[in-house]
């Protein structure tokens, strides 16, 4: 705190910043918890002969939230691994991550960094039909890269080292970078992969399609079941009500501490208020309706009392019994400082 009792510039800071995190992890835990909610009150559909009545039945052949499971089918042509063979797929992902070391200067250490060069993705139109076959109901796939998780498995993955001449390794260490190396990756979603998605469905003309949601809800297209999709969106959302509860605790503590701050600053000035008021009210006694009498009759210790002791022998009438009392051992006039002999007492009439 600072002399007037206002919080300094540091602890006015650590309070803003702190409601800010709470804010700012409060917003992002409610959009987890809408989510998850959105996605628990999803119509589940059954990817069979009845999918199409149930869609014309609803309201504009359209149901704006729906969750179907099916097995990945192309259309056409199915694109083919770079890498692995006999491995087709409808979505192929190519990235070339760089790999380096870079030295940090303010912490004096060397701190992996990693970057992507390179990143191509393809894909293929493809339906979801039924594990079982025979059944000849399928849904096409609309805009499958704008799924909020799309079930890529790794296919292949390498990691190719750099290679360093003595000279190379003296000017990365100058440089503050030393490069480790490049990984390349390629991923795909493999026809016959089974999946989840969760999206609007949608009966056009004659074909049925899943395309991202119109309701600002996410777009899954999943490897896992609805079950395990659903758990873990409910563990993203405990986890970040533990982070803004634990961020808003921190929060109300540091506000806590400043209002407890700010009461005993408030206490000790009142205090201090009330020490004066009395100061001025026994000067007030003192100079009143007795004038110079009263002062002049009064004890010059405490200031309260009237004198009543005669001191011998020095003779001098100073101090009133209780103050003598209090004197310390051996006991001197506090006027001469010369030794108390005996103590007369004196009665003013």
């Amino acid at each position: 705190m600072e002399g007037g009792g206002r919080p300094s510039a540091a602890q006015a800071v650590l309070l803003a910043a702190s409601t800010a995190i709470t804010a700012l992890l409060y917003s992002i835990y409610r959009q987890k918890a809408r989510v998850a909610r959105g996605l628990e009150g999803a119509r589940k559909v059954r990817l069979d002969g009845d999918l199409r009545a149930v869609l014309l039945e609803a309201p504009g052949r359209c149901v704006p939230y729906a969750v179907i499971e099916g097995v990945v089918r192309s259309v056409k042509d199915t694109l083919s691994s770079q890498f692995v063979e006999n491995c087709k797929g409808v979505v192929q992902r190519l990235t070339l991550q760089e790999h380096k070391m870079v030295w940090n200067r303010t912490t004096h250490l060397w701190n992996d960094y990693e970057k992507i060069i390179h990143q191509r993705t393809s894909t293929t139109p493809f339906d979801l039909v039924p594990a079982e076959d025979g059944a000849g109901v399928t849904v096409r796939v609309m805009k499958p890269l704008d799924a909020a998780e799309l079930g890529l498995e790794t296919v292949y993955e390498k990691f190719h080292p750099s290679v360093q001449s003595f000279t190379d390794v003296i000017g990365h260490y100058i440089s503050g970078e030393r490069p480790k190396g490049i990984q390349e990756t390629e991923q795909m979603l493999k026809v016959g992969t089974a999946l989840t998605g969760v999206g609007e469905l949608v009966l056009d003309n004659a074909t049925i399609k899943l395309q991202p949601p119109k309701q600002g809800m996410p777009y899954y297209l999943s490897s896992l079941d609805f079950e395990s999709l659903l758990q873990k969106q409910e563990s993203s959302v405990r986890f970040w009500k533990l982070l803004t509860v634990v961020f808003g605790f921190a929060t109300c503590a540091v506000l806590f501490f400043l209002l407890r701050k700010q009461y005993r600053h408030h206490r000790e000035r009142q205090h201090l208020r009330q020490m004066q008021e009395e100061f001025r009210q026994a000067q007030e006694r003192l100079t009143g309706t007795e004038g110079g009498e009263a002062l002049k009759n009064a004890c010059v210790v405490c200031l309260s009392s009237t004198k009543s002791c005669v001191f011998l022998e020095c003779g001098h009438v100073c101090s009133c019994h209780e103050c003598y009392q209090a004197l310390p051992t051996p006991k001197k006039c506090p006027i001469c400082r010369q030794g108390i002999a005996r103590v007369v007492p004196l009665y003013n009439s």
